[in-house]
């Protein structure tokens, strides 16, 4: 089996919250794409959304990216980063 290919991201938008300290959480459409980040919202976080650019490059499949934005849908990324108020989870799993 061959392994998946990680991109390091070092420059551009996506570099840029990175380094200042924005997690990526998930690429996801709407209607979930508005409740997770009001989720994250609720638990303290700072939620910061950009839609999701999908490139026109051999190296990963956009396949499923690219058909649905020819009928219009679109997907964002969700990125985090704790703030002040953050609430510690309390659940036994974490």
């Amino acid at each position: 089996m061959e392994p998946i290919r990680l991109r390091l991201v070092k420059d551009g938008p996506e570099g840029e919250l990175l380094a200042q300290g924005w997690i990526l959480q998930t690429t996801i459409g709407e209607p979930r794409l508005s409740e997770i980040a009001e989720n994250y919202r609720n638990m303290g976080y700072e939620v910061h959304v950009v839609e999701h650019a999908v490139e026109a490059s051999g190296d990963s499949c956009n396949t499923c990216f690219s058909a649905d934005a020819e009928v219009g849908k679109m997907y964002g990324d969700i990125y985090t980063r704790q703030s002040g108020n953050t609430k510690p989870l309390e659940d036994a799993l974490f």
